[in-house]
């Protein structure tokens, strides 16, 4: 299932009771503080629903791209709907120039949620915003739906196990997540016609911004390498069946470092496999946006200040987007 990351099987956390969740969660923990990625298989998605947004996906990047750019969202800069090639350098959330990444990507969030003032207020409305659909495919909402809400599960399975590796609580995060601000993407990699530009990448090297990250992937030329804290480069194997899960900056934070938040990118395929297209579908699993971040630490041992989950997001996001290949500030 990975060359070169463990394989998590989640079947006891998900079927067994708390002394195999406790064995799991200690393996999640040692994996965590090596490399922080990580194969799980054993989640319970149904194959179908993977596949469904994958075909659905498919058929949209497929079309023009006159109606493709339909689904661009009104309002620059706001994170749902269809982006364009050129516009996002993944590499400046981590402090690095380099030229725009080679993809195009479909962003949603939730799509529905309840009428109270944390989601409908004048902050909550900077997170949970109306998603923007294509008229085609057919389905597409409903699929990307079904998708999303097998996620929320995993996460929340993955989130306890953290917990319970970390020494703490089982449902330690329970109420700092149940009204998270997820956004998922799915990114499609074309067929590259034309060479790079030096430096440019399908997605230049980047660490994710929140809790985990679950992407389910597939093996084609040009995909997924990891740097390991060794400083070498490493393939990830992402098969249709299985997700491939990683730590984000939040998370790192929060355990004050005891987890890493690897870097990570996805390479342009070699020169022979230039017409190999590549799609993957990421869920960035962000907490509330008014979950105090505050480090799990002895007293005095915290290495950062507190930090409001979505202000630290919006901060990232803001460093990404490019124009022309150039850094927006707005």
């Amino acid at each position: 299932m990975a060359q070169g990351i463990p394989v998590i099987d989640l079947s006891d956390a998900r079927e067994g009771g708390l002394p195999a969740r406790r064995k799991l969660a200690l393996q999640l923990d040692r994996i965590c503080r090596e490399i922080g990625f990580f194969t799980i298989i054993g989640h319970g998605a149904p194959p179908s629903v993977l596949s469904e947004l994958r075909d659905k996906a498919n058929a949209f990047f497929a079309l023009p791209l006159e109606e493709k750019q339909r689904a661009i969202h009104p309002v620059p800069a706001t994170p749902r709907g269809y982006r364009a090639l050129g516009l996002e350098a993944l590499s400046y959330g981590n402090d690095r120039t380099t030229p725009p990444d080679l993809k195009e990507y479909y962003h949603f969030g939730r799509e529905t949620w309840p009428d109270e003032p944390y989601f409908t207020g004048p902050e909550g409305r900077r997170y949970f915003i109306p998603n923007l659909w294509p008229q085609r495919p057919a389905g597409f909402k409903e699929a990307a739906q079904r998708y999303y809400a097998e996620m929320e599960r995993i996460v929340l399975v993955l989130l306890r196990l953290a917990a319970l590796g970390l020494g703490i609580d089982e449902h330690f995060f329970d109420d700092k997540v149940d009204r998270h601000i997820t956004a998922m993407r799915i990114n499609f990699y074309p067929a590259q016609r034309e060479a790079p530009v030096p430096g440019q990448l399908r997605a230049g090297e980047h660490t994710d911004y929140g809790t985990f990250t679950i992407l389910n992937g597939e093996n084609a030329p040009g995909g997924l390498q990891v740097l390991t804290r060794g400083g070498e480069w490493i393939e990830v194997e992402t098969d249709p069946a299985s997700f491939v899960v990683n730590i984000g900056d939040l998370l790192m934070r929060w355990t004050n470092d005891r987890w890493v938040s690897n870097t990570h990118r996805v390479v342009n395929p070699p020169a022979a496999a230039a017409h190999a297209t590549r799609l993957s579908i990421a869920f960035f699993h962000h907490p509330n946006y008014d979950a105090s971040i505050a480090c799990i630490a002895p007293p005095g041992k915290a290495k950062y200040p507190p930090v409001l989950s979505g202000e630290y997001r919006d901060g990232k996001y803001r460093q990404t987007r490019v124009a022309s290949g150039a850094r927006q500030t707005g």
